[in-house]
C-alpha cells in the first residue's frame, strides 16, 4: 500500500496532456454538471476535502487509507499517510516522511496530480465524456460520468460520481490499462476556512535531517 501511495504522490497516477488529434466528444449534460461543480469550487476562497484513498488491481480496491486535500486558487496541499505534496504556486514539494526525503520540482505543465478535483479541468481537452445516468454512491444519489482518453495515456477510463444538487464531487475512480485502480471517496468537505498563512509554504528548517533534491 505504501509503495502505491508513493507512486500516486510522485505522479505515477497522473493525467497526461494529450493533443487533439482525435475528435473529442463531450456529452452536453455531463459538461454542464462538471462545469457547475468547477464554478462552485472556484467561487470559494478555499476548500478542504477529507477522503479515503483506495488502490488495488483488476478493478478491485484492496486497501484504503485516509487523506486530506486543501486547495486555494492554484495552490494546494495533499497528504496521504506519511507522504505529502505541496504546490505553492511556483514549485511542487514531494515530502516522504518515512524515507526522510524531499523532492522539489517545477510543474512541467503536462501533468496534474490525482486529487479530488483534478479531472474537473483536464477533461476539457483530454477526454471523451459521457453521462451514464444515476447511481447510489456512499448514500448519495449521484450523477455518473465516464471519461475515456482521446489518446492513449495509460488510463483506460475514469468514473466520476457527483452530487449535482450540492455541486460537489462524491467519488472518483481511475482505472489504468495495467488493471491498476485508484479511488478517492470524499468523506468530508469544508469551504472558506481561516487557514494558516503558511499552509502552502515549504519550510526547509523543518526538514533539516531530510535528503532534499531539487530537480
Amino acid at each position: 500500500m505504501k509503495n502505491i501511495i508513493s507512486k500516486v504522490i510522485l505522479g505515477s497516477f497522473v493525467v497526461s496532456a494529450v493533443g487533439m488529434a482525435n475528435a473529442q466528444k463531450i456529452d452536453a449534460k455531463a459538461k454542464k454538471i462538471l462545469d457547475d461543480i468547477t464554478a462552485n469550487y472556484n467561487s470559494k476562497k478555499n476548500s478542504y476535502f477529507k477522503f479515503s484513498f483506495g488502490s488495488g488491481l483488476n478493478g478491485q480496491v484492496a486497501k484504503t487509507e485516509p487523506g486530506i486535500y486543501y486547495v486555494a486558487g492554484e495552490k494546494y496541499k495533499l497528504k496521504i499517510m506519511d507522504t505529502e505534496q505541496i504546490f505553492d504556486g511556483n514549485k511542487i514539494y514531494n515530502i516522504n516522511a518515512d524515507d526522510m526525503e524531499v523532492t522539489i520540482a517545477k510543474p512541467n505543465g503536462s501533468s496534474t496530480m490525482f486529487s479530488p478535483i483534478n479531472y474537473l479541468t483536464t477533461y476539457r481537452n483530454d477526454y471523451n465524456v459521457t453521462y451514464n445516468g444515476k447511481k447510489m454512491v456512499n448514500g448519495v444519489n449521484s450523477d455518473f460520468i465516464k471519461l475515456t482518453p482521446v489518446k492513449a495515456n495509460g488510463i483506460k477510463y475514469v468514473y466520476l460520481f457527483v452530487d449535482s444538487a450540492k455541486k460537489q464531487m462524491v467519488k472518483l475512480e481511475q482505472h489504468g490499462n495495467n488493471k491498476d485502480v485508484a479511488v478517492i471517496a470524499i468523506k468530508e468537505y469544508k469551504e472558506n476556512q481561516e487557514l494558516d498563512p503558511n499552509m502552502f509554504v515549504f519550510d526547509k528548517n523543518k526538514f533539516k535531517n531530510y535528503i532534499i533534491t531539487e530537480l
